[in-house]
């Protein structure tokens, strides 16, 4: 963290003090900067108060991604800041990840004035709205800053829809040369205005609680949630009720003897009659993104009679099926729900905890029947988890493997899923760990690793951050989905086979590393040395590149059935 000891200074253009005071009045002290020089104004004004905690991240993309990570530990928004033209470009992936997964972030964009717009001067692009409708609040300030100014009530609400609705929103500052010069007097003044924000109390609807009332098979399906969201307790009333089955991802950090926490595990290998047994009569989901696209096509061909999503700002169709929005949180939808009388004879819970037993038990033994491979090596990490250390999976292969397997109820998991794209998870997980006390893993596959690879390029990277690497040479996830893979246009253009290791870029960061090429390695790395040390380290698993997919196919059959191929 950069922090000025010398006495507090202020830049000399209005505007940029404006923004560092509507920042400090919002309680907002963490600020990623990226060089450059017609941002100098809001650098020199952030630097310069030890309010604030800066961070100096060269490479936009993985600076925005940073700062969500930073986010995403406590949901308290994070400051970017960044130069004129292309730079601010270059947050879009992760303000888009940031609007879909409900993570608030304040872009300040520094710009040249309107009349410099469109004239062929150097850096300049049409930066006002260049997100648009990914941020909840957009505005272009103006450059005139005295106190009828409007720029006093761009902030005051942009800051105040951060915290409201979790999400990004956007600031575009014009700033006039000279850029660089400082007083020690501020110039403006900013009144904090807090919206009255009034909740009331809700009750459920009419039309849900017969609904409920009615339902003989009730399936419960919850996407991303912050860890503790929903208490033991909680979820003891709400699975007390025998019509209810619940389906949990990773991403949920829900734990209870009577969820089912593999979806594909449970529906991947069941017949169309085995299907129609499951389709439940209610649909109720809560949290963010679903991983399964096995659930999502199941639900979607045989749909629910009744479709309720439960969440306190908007409701989510995913199903195609959706009939009405509580707007509340999960935890306070489970303690209004009445209790049912004289549900005893339903069989629907009791019958699929079952199967899911008996497919957990067939699990165990394909995974020590197979030789090494992808599943083998996540099936081994995910059991040496330590106690309480925070996990960040990556996108694409990685984060839909870690749904086959039951983790640890002591272990959270993150993931970008608002747009599951695999391009700054490594920046992510960096971000959050940051921000947090507790050892963070960051488990992904080679092309996310390698894609983002700009994101060990930084200061701060914590003594305790592990990343293990899962290498088999290219995108090992289109042998999983369907596609001709004997055509020759296969391996460079959607596999991507290469032959890069981690190794050299451990060395040129000062970075720990080693390497597994067998499960007893794996294994003597992950009982011993790998998480000690006084630096960040990389463990680079090398796995065969082309026995994979069938593996994994041969998996789901063997779930089911139990009969393992030889």
């Amino acid at each position: 963290m950069a922090q000025n000891p010398e006495a507090e200074t202020y830049s000399s253009i209005p505007l940029a003090q404006l923004a560092v005071a509507a920042c400090k009045a919002h309680g907002i002290s963490r600020v990623v900067i990226s060089p450059g020089s017609r941002n100098a104004p809001l650098t020199l004004g952030f630097t310069n108060d030890p309010y604030f905690d800066c961070f100096s991240i060269v490479d936009e993309r993985v600076a925005a991604f940073f700062g969500l990570g930073m986010s995403q530990f406590d949901g308290i928004p994070t400051v970017l800041i960044c130069t004129s033209g292309s730079a601010v470009l270059n947050y879009f992936p992760a303000v888009a990840e940031a609007y879909y997964s409900r993570i608030p972030l304040v872009v300040l964009s520094a710009d040249r004035p309107a009349h410099k717009i469109d004239i062929a001067d150097g850096q300049t692009i049409k930066q006002f709205g260049v997100f648009g409708d990914h941020v909840s609040f957009s505005a272009q300030c103006q450059e005139d800053c005295g106190p009828e100014s409007i720029n006093h009530h761009y902030f005051q609400e942009a800051l105040n829809i951060a915290f409201s609705a979790k999400r990004p929103v956007h600031l575009n500052l014009p700033f006039e040369e000279p850029l660089y010069e400082l007083v020690e007097k501020p110039l403006v003044n900013y009144t904090l205005l807090h919206t009255p924000t009034q909740v009331a109390a809700m009750q459920l609807p009419v039309d849900f609680l017969d609904d409920f009332d009615r339902a003989e098979r009730i399936m419960i399906i919850a996407g991303v949630m912050p860890p503790e969201s929903v208490s033991f307790e909680t979820l003891d009333k709400l699975l007390n009720d025998p019509r209810v089955l619940m389906l949990t991802e990773t991403t949920s950090n829900l734990h209870h003897p009577k969820i089912v926490s593999g979806i594909d595990q449970l529906i991947a290998a069941l017949d169309s009659e085995e299907l129609e047994q499951l389709r439940p009569d209610l649909l109720i989901t809560f949290g963010g993104m679903v991983v399964s696209k096995k659930i999502k096509a199941l639900l979607r061909g045989q749909a629910p009679k009744w479709h309720w999503h439960v969440d306190p700002l908007e409701a989510y169709d995913t199903y195609f099926a959706l009939k009405g929005h509580i707007q509340s949180t999960a935890t306070h939808f489970v303690n209004e729900l009445p209790e049912k009388q004289g549900t005893n004879r339903s069989s629907y819970q009791e019958d699929w905890l079952t199967k899911r037993d008996n497919f957990r038990e067939n699990h165990y033994r394909y995974l020590a029947a197979i030789p090494f491979s992808d599943l083998k090596v996540y099936g081994a990490v995910f059991d040496a988890l330590p106690k309480g250390v925070i996990m960040q999976v990556a996108n694409s292969a990685a984060i839909r493997y870690a749904q086959l397997f039951e983790l640890p109820e002591n272990v959270a998991v993150y993931c970008n899923r608002g747009t599951s794209g695999i391009d700054g998870s490594t920046s992510t997980a960096i971000g959050h760990a940051v921000s947090s006390e507790k050892p963070v893993l960051f488990v992904t596959g080679d092309l996310s690793f390698f894609y983002d690879s700009n994101a060990l390029w930084n200061n701060y990277t914590p003594a305790n951050f592990r990343i293990i690497l899962i290498n088999n040479s290219g995108g090992g996830i289109f042998r999983i989905l369907p596609g001709d893979k004997s055509k020759a246009n296969f391996t460079t253009y959607f596999e991507t086979v290469h032959g890069l290791r981690a190794e050299s870029l451990a060395q040129m960061y000062g970075w720990g590393y080693s390497s597994a090429n067998s499960i007893t390695e794996l294994q003597q790395h992950l009982g011993g040395g790998f998480w000690k040390g006084d630096r960040p380290a990389i463990l680079e698993v090398f796995t065969p590149r082309e026995a994979n997919d069938q593996l994994l196919l041969d998996y789901f059959a063997t779930v089911k059935s139990g009969s393992i191929k030889d």
